[in-house]
């Protein structure tokens, strides 16, 4: 899978938690209340976003494990986790006091185009989880994932992935093209084989009911405004970026375009966020 620096991640987390659904957090916590463990898995897990998104929510005692192929991103994951908690003690397992919480967190570095199989295959994993992965991957490996997560019997959350919407205000004549060909390079191979893009949710649910799962999906769009105007130039030009790799706009339509969008100021961007919970 393609790489994402720690600084690309720092810009998005504020967008990415104020994004994320409120309602289906609240039923994940739900799902958690009255207990007082939990064992989490975060696939892909960056900087860490994801548990301080996610730890006010869960049980007062957890265990973490991040997973990325990154090592980088582990350590930039470690610095800013013992950052954001209110107490960290460092170790091979580094164990954090946050909110009343107490998190014990393992780092493992692995290679998740070889499957979750070996993570999730000795037990005890309560919850499985991650964001804006599943548009990265290929169909096939989101079908193996299913099967995997339900031979734990994990829970699974993930949250902002992308749904294909995509709406700059001002509108300029390009965006059509411009979107076309953002589509076309995302169904690129990431190291998973055809990215599935803007069908993630929907085969992630069609894989999950058939492994019996309960499962459901809510909207969780990036709205961006002057605000956010860093995090609108870095889109632009990744966008930008992506589009000229395609060959399918000209190149003087892709600057003519990314001028005027380096100026905008709105920007819409789809994602799902999902739960899918195993058969009782």
């Amino acid at each position: 899978m393609s790489g994402f620096s720690a600084e690309w991640l720092a810009l998005r987390e504020p967008a990415d938690h104020h994004a994320r659904n409120r309602a289906l957090v609240a039923e994940l916590r739900s799902v958690f209340a009255g207990r007082d463990t939990a064992a989490i898995i975060d696939l892909g897990c960056g900087t860490g976003s994801n548990l301080r998104a996610l730890a006010a929510s869960l049980p007062r005692r957890q265990s973490w494990r991040l997973v990325d192929r990154d090592p980088a991103l582990l350590g930039a994951a470690r610095e800013r986790l013992s950052a954001w908690a209110d107490a960290s003690e460092a170790g091979a397992e580094l164990h954090l006091r946050k909110g009343g919480c107490d998190i014990a967190v393992c780092f493992v570095e692995a290679d998740l185009a070889q499957g979750v199989a070996l993570l999730l295959g000795d037990g005890g994993v309560d919850l499985v989880t991650a964001a804006a992965l599943f548009d990265l991957v290929s169909a096939s490996w989101i079908g193996s994932f299913a099967r995997e997560v339900a031979a734990a019997g994990a829970a699974f959350y993930t949250a902002l992935t992308y749904d294909g919407a995509d709406g700059w205000s001002p509108p300029h004549p390009a965006d059509a093209a411009m979107l076309a060909g953002f589509h076309a390079h995302q169904r690129r191979d990431k190291g998973f084989g055809p990215a599935a893009g803007p069908r993630a949710t929907e085969l992630l649910e069609a894989a999950l009911r058939a492994e019996g799962y309960d499962v459901r999906s809510a909207v969780s769009p990036w709205r961006l405004g002057r605000g956010d105007a860093a995090l609108m130039r870095e889109l632009a030009h990744g966008t930008a970026a992506a589009v000229r790799e395609t060959g399918t706009v000209a190149e003087s339509t892709i600057r003519d375009w990314l001028d005027a969008r380096l100026g905008a100021a709105a920007y819409e961007i789809g994602h799902r966020d999902f739960l899918a919970l195993p058969p009782r």
